[in-house]
């Protein structure tokens, strides 16, 4: 009898047997935020400096790369070869083009919310800004400094504008839509409108370089690592993630 209680307590007081008891409820991690579509009523005050601030950040690093010159996303690429045979600014293209993207959403049944109006008028007033702000024909090395600082700030940017979760801009939006009508995934989808944007772009006199690829290879880990930080958690999340629910009562 002495010898089960012995033995009893040299188990509980072994090194590790109380983290094993514990260990489950204090590494449990916490469940991807999602995100999709939150009410523009649900703190505005919170999410919507996010919002435009993403926005903003966004435009500004595509500004960063057109003068880098050393290739753009296929959307930019596209932008970029309109503005070569029209009157009108790379920014007012931007917004052009989203308005004719977003009329391509009625067939699919998709619905703009506010988080895609802002993403036209926005993108495309900070796309300009950063154009005339950031000078012309620089150096190698500058250019090689804007293209590795414009990938790094467009993928910063799309985890602030995408996490305050206001609904998808234009492009992603098509994507999405498209996705769900031809049941086919988002990945090919994806990659079926960008080729064909980029060879659109590229016939126009976009500019098609090394920073394209880059961009391709970069842009996403950047976003996904930066998520984290900037995804917003709605009420209802908060209240059902034992580990938020003290904060989300405070809120």
């Amino acid at each position: 009898m002495q010898q089960n209680v012995t033995d009893r307590s040299e188990r509980e007081l072994r090194p590790g047997h109380q983290e094993r008891t514990t260990t489950p409820l204090r590494s449990r991690k916490r469940p991807s935020p999602s995100l999709t579509y939150v009410s523009l009523g649900e703190r505005p005050a919170r999410r919507l400096p996010q919002l435009f601030i993403g926005l903003a950040l966004y435009g500004f690093s595509i500004a960063v790369l057109v003068r880098a010159s050393l290739g753009l996303s296929p959307w930019s690429v596209l932008n970029e070869g309109l503005a070569k045979h029209t009157f009108l600014s790379f920014g007012t293209l931007t917004a052009v083009v989203g308005v004719v993207v977003l009329l391509l959403w009625i067939p699919l049944g998709q619905r703009p919310t506010f988080g895609t109006g802002a993403n036209i008028i926005v993108l495309a007033c900070s796309a300009d800004l950063g154009l005339r702000l950031i000078p012309q024909h620089l150096g190698l090395l500058d250019r090689i400094g804007l293209l590795a600082g414009g990938i790094l700030l467009n993928g910063l940017s799309v985890a602030v504008y995408v996490g305050a979760r206001f609904g998808p801009g234009p492009r992603d939006g098509l994507m999405t839509g498209a996705s769900a009508a031809t049941g086919r995934s988002l990945r090919l989808v994806r990659t079926l409108i960008e080729i064909t944007v980029l060879a659109v772009g590229r016939l126009l006199g976009g500019s098609v370089g090394v920073g394209t690829v880059l961009y391709a290879l970069a842009v996403g880990p950047t976003a996904q690592f930066f998520m984290p930080w900037f995804a917003y958690r709605s009420a209802a999340e908060r209240m059902g993630d034992p580990a938020l629910s003290e904060e989300a009562r405070a809120a």
